[in-house]
């Protein structure tokens, strides 16, 4: 993680709030309670900033200097809502793709991802407020610029928005190795969200429960399982093809 990307100390994370700049996330010490934390948490704008409250180790290893109990970290981006990718999505193309990310942790998958789905016209990407990867110069760098191009939006949770899109019209295929339906067997040239889950869980059932279908990625080796971002990779230009 890049240090310009994080602003730590009271006072600069309260002015960052009350400023222009996109907080991505913010860091506040668990168990550590003051009037200007309670102040911190007032100047949240809840739709675009996740907060998670952390032990003090570490906001010592973010920061490495006098944290006073809270860090804020820089967003390069600034985020879009659910509601106006989709509405915008709708009304300019017959078949929309969306890209649903179930809290992929590593920036650099994240970054991948991100670069993928540009090149193949993802028109928009969802991830979950809390508990995936920040978006960071790291998160840029991993996509090369990408992230410029693509809008991202932040929803309280995947379920939400899972729910939105479905309500819209938008139909969801989760990428999974749970089922033994190939992405090469599905129709994808509808408008659809396909739902990427994270490095080690997956996607919940929970979640998977939810979506419209389920596809898997043919395995001929004795791996049974592929990094995310390529498996992502493989399932977005199943969609190109089929819609070329």
């Amino acid at each position: 993680m890049k240090k310009e990307s994080i602003v730590f100390g009271i006072y600069p994370v309260l002015e960052a709030l009350k400023s222009d700049t996109t907080i991505g996330k913010v860091y506040i010490q668990k168990g550590l309670r003051s009037s200007k934390l309670d102040e911190i948490r007032s100047a949240i704008d809840f739709d675009t900033t996740s907060v998670n409250e952390v032990p003090v180790e570490k906001l010592d290893r973010l920061t490495k200097g006098n944290h006073q109990g809270v860090a804020a970290i820089i967003s390069p981006i600034t985020f879009s809502t659910i509601e106006e990718v989709v509405e915008k999505s709708l009304s300019s193309t017959k078949t929309p793709l969306f890209l649903l990310l179930d809290q992929i942790s590593d920036v650099r998958n994240f970054g991948a991802i991100i670069r993928t789905a540009e090149c193949t016209g993802v028109d928009a990407i969802i991830i979950q407020k809390k508990g995936g990867a920040p978006v960071t110069g790291d998160t840029v760098k991993a996509s090369a610029g990408a992230i410029f191009n693509v809008p991202i939006c932040k929803v309280d949770h995947i379920k939400d928005a899972i729910f939105y899109l479905q309500g819209s019209g938008i139909s969801t295929i989760a990428a999974t190795e749970k089922t033994a339906t190939s992405i090469y067997e599905q129709k994808l040239d509808a408008p659809i969200a396909i739902l990427m889950g994270s490095e080690g869980k997956g996607i919940s059932k929970s979640v998977l429960s939810l979506v419209d279908h389920q596809a898997s990625l043919p395995l001929l080796g004795e791996i049974n399982s592929l990094n995310v971002s390529v498996a992502c990779g493989a399932f977005l230009y199943e969609v190109v093809r089929q819609r070329a």
